[in-house]
């Protein structure tokens, strides 16, 4: 089970995650408490272990500024969390060769059975977040789990899905059952304040994602 700590915004939390056993760190460059500098970041994942992804999350940002983001700052992947156009993906790819781009799908608003799925394609996971366009992450609350099941179990079969949105050690073994994903993504459940987290919940929460995994 690949899990992704989002929100990182210092060194000692970032190290605390991947100790845990984290696959991934998230960086949010988008408005939010939890926002850090390019050079910030860049100076944690210079610090980090090259197998650890660093993804970067922007909302509505052009392809030249997360281009120069993701050069500054050291990252893998990026996580498209607004109204981007699919075609921007193809775009960064070609730029960057080897980046990974993941499309945050907003449960409050999407209808799962009128998207198109043939411009899904383009992209290296699909993430399902409770969001909303006046608060794009780290919201704290689920989206409705038990409707969008059985239409995400089937997405699973065509996506690498990924489920964010309201996880925490306590649930996360219920959405990996409802929704059978390759991966989760949390904020707020492993945090004590916006933008630090707690070490306790993050080794939680990882034991609790990947289970056996662990041991």
């Amino acid at each position: 089970m690949w899990v992704k700590i989002c929100g990182t915004t210092n060194l000692e939390d970032a190290q605390a995650s991947v100790e845990a056993g984290a696959d991934a760190l998230g960086f949010v460059f988008a408005p939010s408490t939890r926002r850090i500098s390019p050079k910030d970041a860049g100076k944690i994942t210079a610090r980090i272990a090259s197998p650890v992804e660093k993804v970067g999350v922007f909302v509505n940002q052009s392809p030249e500024i997360i281009v120069d983001t993701v050069r500054k700052a050291g990252l893998t992947g990026v996580q498209l969390q607004g109204d981007e156009e699919p075609g921007i993906a193809r775009e960064l790819k070609e730029i960057v060769p080897g980046l990974k781009v993941f499309k945050t799908i907003h449960m409050r608003e999407a209808q799962i059975a009128e998207m198109d799925l043939k411009l899904m394609a383009g992209y290296d996971g699909l993430l399902f977040d409770s969001g909303t366009k006046e608060n794009r992450g780290g919201t704290g609350v689920t989206f409705d789990w038990i409707s969008n099941a059985p239409m995400i179990r089937f997405l699973t079969r065509k996506f690498r899905v990924i489920i964010a949105g309201g996880l925490t050690p306590m649930n996360v073994g219920e959405a990996l059952r409802l929704f059978a994903p390759a991966g989760v993504d949390v904020v707020s459940g492993v945090e004590r304040e916006p933008g630090r987290k707690d070490h306790d919940k993050v080794c939680a929460f990882i034991a609790a994602a990947k289970g056996p995994e662990t041991e």
